[in-house]
């Protein structure tokens, strides 16, 4: 109770007198009618208020009220910063005076003020973490757990913070009265009703986040100070940076930010936090933090190519692409699919690539098998040893010692409904279109065994998102990006390098084209060593900047 009202004065605190008249100079007054709209859901770059008579009420969904703003509060939430679509709508009560803060003042503010930069940006997560929690917002997703489908949307609807209500055809009788009212059948399931007025049936991914505004406007001449493509740790942290040092900066992310580090259910050796944090909610705070500097986002935009002209240009989609004078490249990994015959079937129906709270209720009570032997999979099992009856460790090699960290390995080793099972691995998977059911695998002396499981988690090992880059860029017979001194003097002939000096740290066989995190050749595969590499990345493109116009 007492987290509770911490987290709702976090959340709605009032300004003070002498807070308001430093921000007044930045605001214009505006005087408001009882029940005028001040803004309605989906309407973007809408101004904070600052309430100095009268009140705002703030509605979710379908009209419920989520908070009531009086004399000394102020609107808004992380939608400000972004630009984006808001989630809520906003009503005037009684006669209301409000001072109107457009956005970019109130990034200007932020800047400038600590003070007021602390209390709204704490305000804003707050906020925008009440609405995840209580649902509602414009999105009703009408799904169902049998369908892999389902799982992918609530995933990216989450990571991306954006609240919907979910209409569980399985559990609730009455959703098959919505589906008939809009003339769709259980086969168009999952189903997307996107701010009240587009229908969405079985959506990709980029249908949602273009309804959803998510996917950014490209303005094809713009030629920018850096493209960051990734939004890990390691591109968060250089879009933080290159933002935070004044360069224009846009980051294309083709699922949702915080890569796989964002799918862990708790990071427990990251510096500064010594009770660890879900990697949720560190990506959150990273994207809040970018976009409190101005850099801009794209998500669900995938990077088909990079056309190694000067300035760069990423090809996006057909006739889409932007342009910068240089690129970062933190693309990151994707987890290897082991060899397991209709693997694909059951994929978001039973076989799941992270662990967070939302696997977490599909298997709850259940048995589970964790395959991998990195510290992702030691993270998804301890995690979900708190939820599920018993959770086996499966691993090709004798041990863990090799490729997990010390204090995971002991936590697995305590934890009474763990097994490891070394050298060993699935052969193969039996179930329905609903769903897993059984699950068979090889020990290290050959023996097979088959078991009821309908919860797998792959965490295996992983392979770089590098293919968009095809020949433009030196690359290891792995495939992961060739930096600074790894590149010899023959790939750098090869490659046509025009300057005397060698390749900056980080930089690639292409001047200005940096690689950071999981996805160069060499790096050590942390999070807080992305995070680190893209913070020194930016300095150089710095340099490469400077170079440009010398």
């Amino acid at each position: 109770m007492a987290e509770q009202i911490d987290d709702e004065r976090d959340a709605f605190p009032p300004l003070t007198a002498a807070q308001i008249e430093r921000l007044r100079p930045f605001t214009t007054p505006r005087d408001l009618r009882d029940g005028e709209i001040v803004w309605e859901a989906g309407d973007r770059n809408r101004p904070m208020y600052i309430v100095e008579r009268g009140e705002i009420e703030i509605r979710s969904g379908d009209d419920h009220v989520v908070t009531v703003h009086t004399p000394g509060a102020f609107t808004g939430d992380v939608d400000l910063l972004s630009g984006r679509p808001v989630v809520v709508r906003a009503i005037a009560r009684g006669a209301t005076r409000a001072l109107e803060l457009p956005p970019a003042r109130l990034r200007d503010v932020i800047q400038i003020d600590a003070e007021l930069s602390e209390i709204f940006l704490r305000a804003f997560l707050k906020r925008r973490a009440i609405l995840m929690a209580q649902g509602g917002g414009n999105i009703v997703l009408i799904g169902s757990r049998h369908c892999s489908g389902t799982l992918a949307l609530q995933e990216f609807l989450t990571r991306n913070r954006q609240p919907y209500t979910y209409l569980d055809v399985d559990v609730d009788a009455a959703v098959q009265d919505t589906l008939d009212r809009l003339g769709v059948t259980v086969d168009d399931i999952p189903v997307l009703i996107c701010r009240g007025t587009q229908v969405l049936k079985d959506p990709s991914i980029e249908q949602v986040a273009e309804c959803l505004g998510l996917d950014g406007r490209m303005n094809e001449l713009l030629v920018r100070d850096v493209v960051v493509i990734g939004a890990g740790p390691a591109g968060l942290s250089a879009a933080v940076y290159a933002a935070s040092e004044g360069l224009d900066v846009l980051v294309i992310e083709s699922r949702s930010p915080g890569g796989q580090a964002g799918s862990s259910s708790r990071i427990e050796n990251y510096l500064g936090f010594p009770v660890g944090i879900p990697g949720a909610e560190l990506a959150g705070n990273a994207f809040t933090q970018a976009e409190k500097f101005g850099a801009e986002f794209a998500v669900a935009r995938t990077a088909l190519r990079l056309d190694c002209g000067r300035p760069y240009r990423v090809e996006l989609g057909p006739g889409i692409g932007v342009q910068a004078r240089a690129i970062v490249i933190a693309s990151g990994v994707r987890y290897r699919k082991p060899d397991i015959p209709d693997l694909s079937r059951f994929e978001g129906v039973g076989v799941y690539y992270g662990a967070t709270q939302m696997e977490g209720n599909l298997c709850k009570g259940d048995d589970v098998i964790v395959v991998g032997g990195g510290n992702s999979a030691g993270q998804a099992a301890v995690f979900l040893s708190g939820l599920c009856r018993q959770v086996t460790v499966m691993v090709r090699k004798p041990g863990l010692q090799e490729s997990m960290s010390r204090y995971l390995i002991r936590r697995i080793e305590e934890t009474p409904n763990i097994t490891l099972r070394t050298k060993t691995q699935i052969v193969a998977m039996e179930g329905k279109p609903t769903g897993l059911e059984r699950v068979t695998w090889r020990d290290g002396d050959g023996t097979t065994t088959t078991s009821d499981i309908r919860h797998v988690f792959l965490m295996t090992g992983a392979d770089p998102n590098t293919a968009w880059l095809q020949s433009c860029i030196r690359m290891d017979d792995k495939g992961y990006v060739k930096t600074g001194s790894d590149l010899d003097t023959a790939a750098l002939t090869e490659a046509a390098w025009p300057f005397s000096r060698p390749p900056f740290l980080f930089e690639t066989s292409r001047p200005g084209v940096f690689a950071i995190g999981d996805v160069r050749a060499g790096s050590v595969k942390r999070v807080a060593a992305a995070v680190g590499e893209g913070s020194v990345c930016i300095q150089l493109v710095h340099k490469v900047l400077a170079e440009s116009l010398a």
